[in-house]
């Protein structure tokens, strides 16, 4: 099975690899960018349709490869419905709320169809099981906040794509002793970022914009679910929680900001999770973000460095996750 995952990994990012070039030609053909304005902090005209290579690469690499049943059917769905608003999003933009209409309809397919859902905290914050309403309405805060989450670190090269990876390359170890089949879900998100972020580093040659965020955050609220649901691991949600950290800290501080200066959360503008490392001036020439957490479960740590304004996972550090 480890060769089956290694397989659907490297298809995953050869495919992503691949079609960022042509994906880049196109735009630039058809002046597909994402332009500088107040709003950004990049300064050239820069295509942002790098969902689709990361889509291509994912979306394969499962369908080929990976093993269907509880729920994964209903979460290809449900990413093929983020995919195509994500599309029009990039191309021609679509406003706040259709995109949120967008993510209700693919939060319910999983939900309802998949009967993905958290059920119960296992004692998390002294909460165990879950009543069926309540249960229904946190899975959709759940996914909708982690998909938004994942959609707000979007800012610096390099630094959105990293995180999805070290947050994806978690799950999928601790799936592969106790759910396959969101190994395979885990681990071809994996490859096909990878592939992606040969081009999103500094200076990125081109975005994963909403069509990579919206499926990337849609994919890793799912496997969050699933992990939350994995009884065998102990402190399940307190471990998810940990690996979630940046983009769950982060969005909940960009919202307070903004809903303290009266303005929508949803409303964009510099001060997204990254912008504020850079919104004063030139990207950061040097720095880095750690973050580890130790729990019965497992142990997982992220080192992220920067230099000359590109995000990346330090070189040789231990970023990896396990069971004790």
């Amino acid at each position: 099975m480890y060769l089956s995952l290694l397989i659907a990994f490297v298809w995953a990012l050869i495919v992503s690899l691949f079609t960022v070039p042509s994906v880049i030609r196109v735009s630039h053909s058809k002046k597909l960018y994402d332009e500088p304005n107040h709003r950004t902090i990049h300064e050239m005209l820069t295509p942002r349709l790098g969902g689709l290579a990361i889509f291509a690469g994912f979306m394969s690499a499962v369908t080929i490869f990976g093993k269907f049943g509880d729920g994964v059917q209903q979460l290809l769905a449900g990413c093929i419905v983020m995919f195509f608003i994500g599309v029009k999003d990039d191309i021609i933009s679509v406003s706040a709320f259709k995109k949120f209409f967008v993510q209700i309809i693919a939060t319910f397919i999983v939900m309802f169809m998949g009967d993905v859902r958290i059920t119960s905290l296992q004692g998390f914050l002294g909460i165990g099981e879950l009543e069926l309403g309540i249960s229904y309405l946190f899975t959709f805060l759940v996914i909708v906040g982690i998909t938004n989450a994942i959609n707000l670190i979007d800012g610096l090269d390099g630094l959105a794509g990293s995180i999805i990876l070290l947050i994806a390359l978690c799950f999928g170890t601790f799936f592969y002793f106790y759910s396959i089949e969101y190994a395979f879900v885990a681990f071809c998100l994996a490859g096909g970022i990878l592939g992606f972020l040969r081009y999103n580093m500094y200076r990125a040659s081109i975005f994963m914009g909403d069509t990579g965020s919206l499926v990337s955050g849609f994919v890793i609220a799912v496997l969050a679910i699933k992990f939350v649901e994995l009884r065998a691991v102990p402190a399940a949600p307190a471990t998810a929680v940990a690996i979630l950290f940046i983009p769950v800290f982060d969005t909940l501080r960009v919202f307070a900001m903004r809903i303290g200066n009266g303005r929508s959360p949803f409303s964009p503008d510099k001060k997204s999770p990254a912008p504020p490392l850079s919104a004063a001036g030139p990207a950061p020439d040097h720095g880095s973000y750690s973050h580890d957490h130790d729990q019965p479960g497992g142990n997982c740590r992220y080192h992220l460095v920067c230099r000359h304004g590109q995000y990346r996972p330090a070189a040789g550090a231990d970023w990896g996750c396990g069971g004790h």
